[in-house]
């Protein structure tokens, strides 16, 4: 499994003791207020963690580090492997907040994707309300490229995403 660093972070492969730390962000309500998954029951994020450890062919989930204390996850799926495209996307516990994590992460995953992989396109969604994520994918380079209406139905209402996508340059 791959391993990347960065100034100040490590991105590397989910270990079994790592269940504590992810809990902590997968069970904070106001963590994962804008993903389709959660909040993580211990249950849900034990199976997380396992499937984290044994991820299915074209899943790359990396556990983000901060001054060796686990801090969230980035994951980039590929989702098409004759079309060379593929999605992430990122969560980042609270304390970790503000200090420009996610877009170091996010970068170190697109320049995986383009670099390591080859793939051509990268997409990655939002919800509209969630501002902070959308600044972080523009500042990473993904371009916004549409709003997808009732996209996900999440605990029980449907939300719309904000598409935004990067593409190789030759």
């Amino acid at each position: 499994m791959t391993e990347l660093t960065t100034a100040r972070l490590c991105l590397r492969p989910f270990r079994a003791g790592d269940a504590p730390a992810v809990h902590a962000y997968a069970g904070d309500p106001e963590v994962v207020r804008y993903m389709d998954w959660g909040p993580n029951t211990v249950a849900d994020t034990e199976q997380f963690v396992a499937e984290a450890m044994s991820p299915a062919d074209g899943v790359h989930p990396f556990a983000v580090e901060h001054a060796g204390r686990l801090i969230g996850a980035v994951e980039l799926r590929v989702t098409s492997r004759v079309h060379s495209r593929a999605e992430f996307g990122y969560v980042l516990a609270r304390p970790a907040w503000g200090h420009g994590y996610a877009g170091e992460a996010a970068a170190a995953v697109l320049g995986f994707a383009f670099d390591r992989l080859a793939l051509h396109r990268v997409a990655a969604t939002c919800d509209p309300a969630n501002t902070g994520s959308r600044r972080v994918l523009e500042k990473i380079g993904l371009r916004y490229e549409g709003h997808l209406r009732d996209y996900l139905h999440i605990r029980g209402e449907w939300r719309d995403r904000l598409l935004f996508a990067a593409v190789r340059c030759p």
